[in-house]
């Protein structure tokens, strides 16, 4: 059913810095103990150009309606917590600047945000990210090596390193995950997520369990359900190439090399 905007809620005693601009925020919500659907509410909010999307919210949260809920903690782009939809696309709260958002020639700017798709929603922008870590944890991401443990460090060439350093930059955002088309009609696929930290490992010359990987993601909801519609590299807010991560494990399964 369509949502349907609410009037603008109380934001007078935001502070308005000098500077500052009017902007428009609109945020789905939902509390599972009032509403029977999600509901649109909007809330004018004065913003300097340099604020993030972030800093919003958390004015609208601290001045305006307590009751809005979502993820923050580090606020620097590296937790990954505050995962959402703004503007219909995947992006971290604290990354996105006001400025990059502005309408032109003076305009009253509205911003839309919305919790990520894919995962069931707990409350406003707060959703429930089990599924998405059931997947990750199913792929062992982790160092497995057998036999007895060195006397030293495990030992790497520059060029092994080089290897898989993409897929290392991953802080569990979902931003890709959450932007599969695939994930969306069947939360059962693995996802981008699982299948980079996996290929974080895969390609790890220091692992001994990349066959137990790829026999992991040779699976149905594995990596053959992907669709290249580089969803997931746009969305992810490291710069990861996603899509290429998850040919490679493509061809990794095709030519059982590593």
């Amino acid at each position: 059913m369509t949502a349907v905007a609410e009037p603008t809620n109380d934001t007078s005693q935001i502070p308005a810095p000098e500077g500052s601009v009017t902007i428009t925020v609109k945020i789905l919500r939902f509390n599972p103990e009032i509403d029977n659907e999600p509901h649109w509410e909007s809330y004018d909010v004065p913003a300097l150009p340099t604020d993030r999307v972030l800093n919003l919210l958390m004015n609208i949260k601290n001045y305006a309606d307590g009751t809005l809920s979502f993820r923050r903690s580090c606020a620097h782009g590296i937790c990954g917590s505050d995962a959402m939809q703004i503007n219909g696309i995947n992006r971290l709260a604290c990354k996105v600047l006001v400025k990059d958002l502005l309408a032109k020639d003076g305009k009253q700017t509205t911003v839309t945000v919305a919790p990520i798709k894919g995962l069931p929603t707990m409350k406003d922008l707060y959703v429930d990210m089990e599924p998405f870590f059931e997947a990750f944890r199913a792929v062992k991401p982790y160092l497995i090596a057998y036999g007895n443990e060195p006397t030293n460090e495990r030992y790497q060439s520059v060029a092994d390193r080089e290897r898989f350093d993409d897929t290392t930059k991953c802080i569990l955002c979902a931003c890709c995950t959450s932007s599969c088309p695939v994930y969306w009609a069947d939360g059962s696929y693995f996802g981008p997520a699982a299948i980079v930290n996996a290929h974080r490992f895969i390609f790890d010359s220091r692992d001994e369990a990349a066959e137990e990987r790829l026999d992991i993601l040779n699976d149905t909801e594995g990596v053959w359900r992907c669709r290249t519609t580089f969803n997931c590299t746009d969305a992810c807010p490291r710069g990861i190439q996603v899509t290429k991560a998850i040919q490679e494990v493509k061809r990794a399964l095709l030519f059982k090399r590593t």
